[in-house]
C-alpha cells in the first residue's frame, strides 16, 4: 500500500502508517484543509464521498471550528486560532487560499506538503506531514513565510502552532499528562477534560520541570492495555505551549508550538519561520500500547545512536559536591571500576574558581589547585581502568563572579533597564547570538580534545527572568525560543565534529527532556531526586512517552541525601536497573561487602541490559498501588525481565499475581527469580504466564524487590 493515497476528485488525502490512518480533505474552492479521520485503517473509498453536512454558519455557530488542520483567525471562525498574525495595519484576519499539494515518497517513508497563502496579504505557509511504514507516529510542522517584496512592512506571528490535531467526536474526553517540580518531575495525572481551553506550557525558556510537552486523550474508558488513545507530543526545548480545546458540541482539538503567550515572531519580507515538529499517534491498545509505540519511535527515528546500549556510569556529584580534587576523583574511579562501571563522570567543581556555586561558570579551564597538571592525567587513569571519561558542563550559564562575565557582560540574557536577579548565583548566556554559540563550540571542542573526553553531562540550572537580547529587533522575547535553537546548533555541530562523543541532557534533573533535546543527546538525567522510592513514580511518568534506554537512573547512598529515607541496596539497584543504570553514591564509604554486592547487581544488569533498554515495556500496576512491576520483552521475544517492588509497608492481604504480557503464547519460558520466592527451574508457557501469571510474593521487609528473568527454552 502507498503511504500517501490521494483521491483527486474529492481532494481526499490518506496517510497510512503502521496500522494508523490519518485523512484530510483539501478544498481549494473553500480555502480549507480539514481533518476527516484520525484512527484505525481506512481506504479512500470509505471517506472519499462528499462530507456529511455539519450545519451552516450563523451569527453564533462556525462549522469550521475544531475541524481544520491549522485554523487561522478570520472569516467565520470563533475557536482559538492555531495561526494568528498581526499585519502592519494592526489587523489579524486571514483569508486562506489553497494553492496545491505535493507528495514525496520512498520505500519506507513519505512526506506531504500543502501550500496555502493569504488572499491579498503577504503571508504564505506550508503544512508538512511525514509518515513511516514501520511507525504509527505522524510528524507535522509548518513553515510560514513573508511573501512581500523588499521594502514591504514586516508582519508579526502572534501564534505559530506546529499543527492542529482534531480528534473524532467522543462521548467524553480524559486527558493524561505529567506535572511536578524540581526533584518531583513526571508525576502522572489523569482527569476528565473540561469544556473550554486547557493549556500546558513552560514560560521558563526551557522544557521545564512543571510539565512536559505531551498529552494523551481518551474517552475515559481506556486502560493500560486496551482502549483507544491519542497522543500528541511537541519537539521543543525552549518555551512551549499546548492547548486542548473542547467545545460544548463534542469536538476536541490540540494545538501546540514553540513559545508561550506574548512570544511573537516578526518576519521581514522574504523571511520564514519553521515551527518545531509536532507528533501524533493513535492506538487501540491502551496507554501501554501508546507508550510502546512512542518508545520505538524515539529509539528508531529520534535518537542519534538508537542501537547503542547505554553504559553503566558513575557520577561523582553526591560523593564530593564541589570538593573536587585529582586524588579524590582517582580514588572514586578505582572504586567505580571495581563496581563494574563503564563510564566515570566528574561532575561540577573541576573548573575555574569553582569551589561553590557562586563563581567560575564561564571559565572552562581546570581548577589549578585541584588539577595542577590539568585533567589529562585523570582521564588517562580512568581510561587505564577500562572506563570512558566524562565531564559535567553548563555551557549556557555564567556566574557574575567569573572572568567571562567581566569581559563580556553584554552576552547575558537581560533587559538593561531592569534589575538582574541571579538564580543559583548565575545568569543565562544569550545563545541566540552567533558569537556566543561560536565561543561555546570552541571551548567545548578544545575541552573534548585536550582531555580525551568521551561523554558530557550538559546541564542547565536556571530558568529565564528579565530575558532580552542586546541589540535585537523589537521581538526580543524570541529569545525564549531562539536560545534553545542556538543550543541545538552547538550540539549538532559538536556531534558532527566529534561523532564518538556521547551527551546526557540535564536541567537540574528533568527540566529539559523533550523530543528535540533527545534528537541531539543520548540519554537524559531524569531527576535530581535519587530516592529509590520516589523514583518509582518519577520513572512511571517518564515511561509514558520516553524509553528506558534514555532514562538515567542512579543508585545512591542510604539514607538518601535528599529525603533521608533508608532503603536497602537491593531495592535501590532494582529501582535504577529499570533504566540506564548509574551509580552516584560516595563509594569511599561503602563497605567491601556493599561494593561486592553492587558489582554483582551491575553484572546482572549488563546480562539483561539489551532487553531493558531496547525491549518492549509493559507496566504491571503503578507506584500508587504500593506494589507494582515493570516488564521488558526483548524484540525477538527470547527474553523477558520483570522488576517488582513493594515500597509501602507489608500488606497482609493476598497479593495479586503477576500476569505477564508480550510473550509468545506457544513458547516455553524458564524463570529465574533472584528473590528466591519461586522454585529453581520454574517453567511456564507464555499462554499460562499471560492467563494465570506468577505469584507476586516478594521477600519480607518494607522495601522489598526482586528481578525475574525469563528465557525461552529452545
Amino acid at each position: 500500500m502507498q503511504l500517501i493515497e490521494i483521491d483527486r476528485p474529492s481532494g481526499t488525502v490518506l496517510l497510512h502508517a503502521a496500522g494508523t490512518c490519518y485523512a484530510l480533505r483539501v478544498d481549494p474552492a473553500a480555502g480549507t484543509v480539514r481533518t476527516l479521520h484520525w484512527g484505525g485503517p481506512l481506504r479512500a473509498a470509505d471517506i472519499a464521498s462528499p462530507p456529511e453536512p455539519d450545519g451552516e454558519a450563523d451569527s453564533f455557530h462556525a462549522p469550521l471550528d475544531g475541524t481544520e488542520e491549522l485554523a487561522v483567525d478570520g472569516q467565520v471562525r470563533f475557536a482559538p486560532p492555531a495561526l494568528e498574525v498581526r499585519y502592519q495595519d494592526g489587523t489579524s484576519a486571514v483569508e486562506p487560499v489553497v494553492e496545491g499539494l505535493d507528495v514525496r515518497e520512498d520505500r519506507d517513508s513519505a512526506e506531504l506538503s500543502v501550500s496555502i497563502r493569504d488572499a491579498g496579504r503577504p503571508l504564505g505557509w506550508r503544512l508538512h506531514y511525514r509518515v513511516r511504514r514501520d511507525c504509527p507516529v505522524i510528524e507535522r510542522w509548518a513553515v510560514l513565510r513573508h511573501t512581500g517584496e523588499g521594502g514591504a512592512p514586516p508582519l508579526t506571528l502572534l501564534r505559530h502552532s506546529a499543527a492542529q490535531w482534531n480528534l473524532p467526536v467522543l462521548p467524553a474526553y480524559r486527558m493524561s499528562s505529567v506535572h511536578g517540580g524540581w526533584a518531583g518531575e513526571f508525576q502522572l495525572r489523569r482527569a476528565p477534560l473540561a469544556i473550554g481551553e486547557t493549556t500546558l506550557t513552560s514560560r521558563r525558556g526551557h522544557t521545564g520541570h512543571q510539565s512536559n510537552p505531551w498529552l494523551t486523550l481518551d474517552a475515559g474508558d481506556a486502560t493500560e492495555e486496551a482502549g483507544e488513545v491519542w497522543t500528541v507530543a511537541l519537539a521543543a526545548s525552549g518555551s512551549w505551549r499546548m492547548t486542548t480545546v473542547r467545545s460544548a458540541d463534542g469536538r476536541c482539538s490540540v494545538l501546540g508550538g514553540s513559545g508561550h503567550e506574548g512570544v511573537e515572531v516578526a518576519l521581514a519580507p522574504g523571511e520564514s519561520w519553521s515551527t518545531p515538529v509536532s507528533t501524533g499517534q493513535y492506538t487501540p491498545d491502551g496507554f501501554g500500547g501508546a507508550s510502546r509505540a512512542f518508545h520505538s519511535y524515539v529509539r528508531d527515528h529520534v535518537l542519534p545512536t538508537p542501537g547503542e546500549l547505554r553504559p553503566v556510569l558513575y557520577n561523582s556529584w553526591e560523593a564530593t559536591a564541589f570538593d573536587v580534587t585529582f586524588g579524590g576523583q582517582r580514588e572514586l574511579a578505582d572504586l567505580a571500576a571495581r563496581a563494574g562501571a563503564e563510564l566515570f563522570v566528574v561532575d561540577d567543581g573541576w573548573f575555574g574558581a569553582r569551589s561553590s556555586d557562586g563563581a567560575g561558570l564561564g571559565d572552562w579551564t581546570p581548577r589549578t589547585a585541584a588539577f595542577p597538571e590539568g585533567l589529562r592525567p585523570l582521564a588517562d587513569h580512568v581510561h587505564g581502568l577500562g572506563m570512558r571519561f566524562g565531564l559535567w558542563v553548563e555551557p549556557e550559564m555564567v556566574n557574575p563572579d567569573s572572568e567571562l562575565f567581566r569581559e563580556r557582560p553584554e552576552w547575558v540574557l537581560h533587559l538593561p533597564d531592569r534589575t538582574a536577579h541571579p538564580l543559583r548565583n548565575q545568569l543565562v548566556l544569550d545563545f541566540s547570538r552567533p558569537e556566543v554559540t561560536d565561543w561555546a563550540l570552541g571551548w567545548l571542542l578544545r575541552t573534548v580534545d585536550e582531555f580525551a573526553v568521551d561523554f558530557l553531562k550538559w546541564d542547565f540550572n536556571r530558568s529565564f527572568t528579565e530575558a532580552g537580547s542586546a541589540g535585537r529587533r523589537p521581538d526580543a522575547r524570541r529569545v525564549f525560543v531562539e536560545h534553545a535553537l542556538g543550543a541545538h546548533r552547538v550540539l549538532d555541530e559538536l556531534r558532527a565534529a566529534r561523532p564518538a562523543l556521547r551527551i546526557e541532557a540535564c536541567s537540574g534533573g528533568g527540566g529539559r527532556v523533550d523530543l528535540a533535546s533527545l534528537a541531539r543527546t543520548d540519554q537524559a538525567w531524569t531527576s535530581d531526586n535519587t530516592d529509590a522510592v520516589d523514583r518509582l513514580a518519577i520513572q512511571h511518568g517518564f515511561s509514558q512517552l520516553y524509553p528506558a534506554q534514555v532514562m538515567g537512573a542512579w543508585v545512591t547512598d542510604s539514607p538518601n541525601p535528599h529525603t533521608r529515607r533508608a532503603v536497602p541496596l537491593r531495592f535501590r539497584f532494582h529501582s535504577a536497573m529499570s533504566g540506564a543504570l548509574g551509580i552516584g553514591g560516595d563509594l569511599t564509604r561503602w563497605s567491601a561487602a556493599e561494593l561486592a554486592e553492587a558489582a554483582a547487581y551491575v553484572a546482572r544488569y549488563k546480562a539483561v541490559r539489551s532487553t531493558v533498554q531496547t525491549g518492549h515495556q509493559y507496566r504491571l500496576g503503578s507506584p500508587s498501588d504500593g506494589a507494582h512491576a515493570v516488564q521488558y520483552v526483548a524484540r525477538d521475544g527470547g527474553e523477558s525481565v520483570v522488576l517488582q517492588w513493594r515500597a509501602a509497608p507489608l500488606d497482609r492481604a493476598q497479593a495479586p499475581r503477576l500476569r505477564l504480557r508480550g510473550l509468545d503464547p506457544q513458547g516455553v519460558y524458564r524463570v529465574h527469580d533472584d528473590g528466591g520466592t519461586l522454585p529453581a527451574g520454574t517453567v511456564r508457557s507464555g499462554a499460562a504466564l499471560a492467563a494465570h501469571g506468577l505469584p507476586a510474593q516478594l521477600p519480607p521487609g518494607d522495601h522489598a524487590s526482586r528481578m525475574l528473568t525469563l528465557r525461552r527454552a529452545e
